[in-house]
């Protein structure tokens, strides 16, 4: 059994929504009736939880709870272009809450379109699941983590790894609550990407991580290629994967934004906001998504 763990604030609302629904659509009943829906805010008002539950019951979740909560003190936001400091949350989650052996952590800005739990089957008891980064894939060799490579060069080309979808024993939550903390404090110098590069530091330094296939956290990368060819690059395989288990929206081209570029991606996730609207109007809720 498991717990889909979430960390949503009010801008990200219907996002979360489409990840959420997009989900349990590749699960099989079953495991939805034993799963457990997690969400941790700073600021979702009660109406909002209440439109989140309602989906997270109709979606066939029978257990669903969120808590609002401060994000570590330690948190530095070195890059906050489009990103706030509810990213810091995802290191909130505890044994108590989640109620199940582990978390599947979950970015609103992820369109789910296979079964997500099966890195759970593979994975060690005192490991976390990660996907390695896509633009970031290793140390010394991206701008992730910038001088650790000079301070440590036995960690050039190390992996780099993406926090947007993540696999946990329940036991390691609190490991990877006090690791990160540790990186924030002792290595502010190197943070880029906020929490993930703290997150990082602490898997350089204990080793605690699982390398998940890349299937469960596939960049869409089309949007960037309307724009530039670098892209190209610094991504080794074919631009378009048509078997994600995972289609990651990274970056500030948000599909839900009329200025994102209609790639066969964004269309593909257009459609399914379509559906969660339509389902929320049904449900008497109406919620308009930012920039339409």
């Amino acid at each position: 059994m498991f717990a889909i763990g979430m960390c949503i604030d009010e801008r990200y609302l219907l996002p979360s929504l489409v990840a959420l629904t997009s989900l349990a659509e590749h699960l099989p009943r079953a495991e939805r009736r034993e799963a457990a829906v997690r969400i941790l805010t700073l600021d979702l008002s009660r109406k909002s939880v209440e439109t989140l539950a309602a989906v997270s019951r109709r979606c066939g979740f029978r257990s669903f709870d969120v808590r609002w909560q401060a994000p570590l003190a330690e948190s530095v936001m070195a890059d906050g272009g489009y990103i706030s400091i509810t990213t810091y949350l995802r290191f909130g989650f505890t044994p108590g809450f989640l109620g199940r052996p582990y978390l599947i952590y979950v970015d609103a800005d992820v369109l789910v379109q296979g079964d997500i739990s099966a890195p759970l089957h593979e994975l060690p008891p005192y490991q976390v699941g990660a996907v390695r980064d896509e633009f970031n894939p290793a140390v010394g060799r991206c701008p992730a983590l910038p001088g650790v490579a000079e301070r440590w060069p036995h960690l050039v080309g190390r992996p780099y790894f993406n926090a947007g979808m993540l696999w946990a024993p329940v036991g390691m939550l609190g490991h990877m609550r006090s690791g990160v903390r540790t990186a924030l404090t002792k290595g502010r110098l190197y943070i880029l990407h906020n929490d993930q590069c703290a997150l990082n530091l602490w898997l350089l330094a204990s080793g605690a991580v699982h390398s998940v296939a890349p299937i469960f956290n596939r960049f869409e990368l089309g949007r960037f290629l309307e724009r530039s060819d670098w892209v190209r690059r610094v991504v080794p395989h074919p631009l378009h994967d048509r078997d994600a288990h995972a289609l990651h929206f990274v970056g500030e081209l948000k599909p839900w934004l009329r200025s994102c570029p209609n790639t066969p991606e964004v269309v593909a996730y257009r459609a399914h906001l379509r559906r969660t609207i339509r389902h929320l109007g049904r449900t008497g809720d109406h919620i308009v998504p930012e920039g339409s």
